[in-house]
């Protein structure tokens, strides 16, 4: 009898059957294509897979209690696979889906397989391919029985934390590990926004591809040292091999999207969490998208092209301190959403320890997470802006921030990564916005009632009546 049973064997599917057998695993391995299973198997014929021409093979050649990873694309192919494998499980087995699904249909399984006391896992993978093989960030949430079942083997493949502690932990019932995951690929939209538009000035204010790998490298050499830092480096230095020059130069301006951020920009308007930089963060993708128009567009303003582009000495000073309010921002906008998610969905969910699995084999690992998890730490709660240490950090970087963004408006070059965290910024620290003009227009046109400051209770005007 064998250890585990894995079903997908696309790149991350079998790059995590190799990182699960290499830590000394006996993995079953189906995939709905047969000559997809006879590859991987001729491909790593050293590596001792077993293949299941079936469901129900692979499930006959498990031991009890069970344990089966879905690496599929999120959707109905799930529920199809779930249908399938039903069936074929005892009480006590587990089931874990490794897939970036909806939470909402996460916790919808998790419900339906609890009724045949199958353990649910809904569970977040990070580290793209590379991650997969060599060790990732495991979220994972659903059932605690399923997470004491496979805590040794996702412990073991995951990747390590500042403190060598494995980045695996349970981080909440049903679907708050693919929630965890969700909000950790809005963090990423947002932070790759922000290398984006700091790549941008720099190359308008005229400053060389290679000269911008060294900013980045030496970004990279202090405090906001961090993986998308460092592939950054490597994306400004590679050559073309298919034309003349830099890659990057000759790659379309249009970026896509999988569904994750968006889903956490909706999820934000659900709780009513203000956190302004996800919906901009995949905003601006679709607007990148909108390549044709904005080709025909540009060409009704020529002059545009003429206006005075940022000083290079004055915009690489910047790009530093900006960078590191803005990136902070990014992050405590995750951190108050998961806050206000746990308290909304119930879930027993330890920021600090989300903080944790994130500094190593995700995406968004970056040193910032040592500072971010010592305020999680701490009693601080609502956001980690307001932690002293970190709220010291954001000051630091302020005047700079401010020059940068009004750099780029002057220059008419989009920043909206800069702008919408400035904006969560200044609006996180103002004690009294101007939403006291909105509920008097409220009240005037639709009787919507408002509350006052220095009576308790709730008003309407006739505001037909001159007072």
């Amino acid at each position: 009898m064998n250890d585990v049973g894995l079903v997908g064997l696309g790149v991350m599917g079998g790059n995590l059957a190799l990182n699960i057998r290499d830590k000394g695993y006996d993995v079953v391995i189906y995939n709905r294509t047969r000559d997809v299973i006879d590859r991987f198997v001729a491909e790593h014929k050293d590596k001792g897979f077993i293949p299941a021409n079936s469901i129900q093979e692979m499930v006959e050649r498990l031991k009890p209690p069970r344990k089966i990873l879905l690496m599929v694309t999120a959707g109905r192919a799930v529920d199809s696979l779930i249908e399938g494998i039903v069936p074929h499980l005892n009480k006590g087995d587990v089931v874990a889906d490794l897939g970036n699904s909806h939470f909402k249909d996460t916790v919808r399984r998790f419900r339906e397989l609890s009724q045949y006391g199958v353990n649910y896992l809904g569970v977040g993978v990070s580290g793209g391919e590379k991650g997969a093989l060599l060790g990732p960030s495991i979220m994972v949430g659903g059932s605690r029985e399923g997470w004491d079942l496979l805590r040794e083997l996702f412990s073991k493949i995951a990747a390590k934390s500042f403190d060598g502690t494995p980045c695996a932990a349970w981080v909440g019932e049903d679907g708050a590990g693919h929630y965890v995951k969700m909000v950790h690929n809005a963090i990423e939209y947002v932070l790759m926004e922000l290398l984006a538009e700091s790549y941008h000035l720099m190359r308008r204010a005229g400053v060389e591809n290679e000269d911008i790998a060294k900013v980045f490298s030496k970004l990279n050499n202090g405090r906001l040292k961090s993986y998308l830092l460092e592939i950054s480096v490597e994306v400004m230095q590679r050559r073309d091999d298919k034309g003349k020059g830099y890659l990057i130069d000759n790659i379309l301006d249009s970026a896509e999207q999988k569904g994750t951020g968006r889903w956490a920009a909706e999820s934000c308007l659900e709780l009513g969490v203000p956190s302004f930089s996800f919906a901009v963060a995949a905003m601006d993708r679709s607007m990148s998208a909108m390549k044709e128009l904005r080709t025909r567009a540009s060409e009704i303003e020529p002059e545009r092209k003429n206006m005075n582009p940022p000083d290079p000495n004055v915009i690489v000073n910047l790009i530093d301190p900006a960078l590191t309010g803005a990136a902070l921002c990014a992050y405590a906008q995750g951190f108050s959403l998961l806050e206000v998610a746990a308290k909304e969905y119930e879930w027993s969910m330890e920021l600090s320890e989300i903080a944790r699995i994130w500094q190593g084999g995700c995406i968004i690992r970056s040193e910032l997470l040592k500072e971010i998890r010592e305020s999680l730490m701490s009693e601080v709660r609502g956001s980690i802006l307001i932690d002293p240490k970190l709220h010291g950090v954001l000051n630091e970087s302020d005047s700079s921030w401010r020059k940068l963004v009004n750099a780029a408006i002057t220059s008419g070059i989009p920043v909206p990564g800069f702008a919408s965290t400035m904006a969560y910024r200044d609006s996180l620290f103002t004690a009294r916005l101007p939403a006291n003009l909105i509920q008097a227009l409220r009240d005037y046109f639709g009787a919507h009632t408002y509350k006052r400051t220095d009576i308790e209770g709730v008003f309407h005007t006739d505001w037909s009546v001159r007072g």
